[in-house]
């Protein structure tokens, strides 16, 4: 069934509008030890998520699951500004492991299931 342009603007206007941030980390040809920042990046990550900044983050992979290098981080800010600050805190960024560059994302289609089950104290997110 096709929509007319008006239906769309309608259907549109109703959407959730969402500013977050995409940080998309690149591994840099910096020589040193990355292993020795890892868990400081790490403790960051688990610090903005603590903070509600952090909507989600992990690396980008192969069909095997095998993390190939790069990552993307999304954050919630508030400008381009903020992202960049929360960015540029990252401890493999500030020791120059890793460049970066953002993208502002308007989140408008998708959604997610959460199944809790009270008793089991289990949950599944889809």
């Amino acid at each position: 069934m096709a929509l007319t342009a008006k239906q769309i603007h309608a259907l549109h206007d109703k959407m959730l509008h969402k500013r977050l941030y995409v940080i998309f980390s690149d591994p840099t040809d910096k020589p040193g030890d990355r292993s020795k920042v890892f868990p400081k990046h790490i403790a960051y990550q688990l610090e903005i998520e603590r903070k509600g900044i952090l909507f989600a983050a992990g690396p980008f992979v192969d069909g095997k699951g095998k993390p190939q290098g790069p990552g993307m981080i999304i954050i919630r800010a508030k400008s381009m500004a903020e992202a960049k600050r929360v960015a540029e805190a990252d401890p493999f960024h500030k020791q120059g492991f890793r460049s970066f560059r953002i993208q502002a994302w308007e989140v408008n289609e998708g959604g997610f299931n959460l199944n809790v089950k009270f008793s089991t104290g289990t949950y599944t997110i889809e």
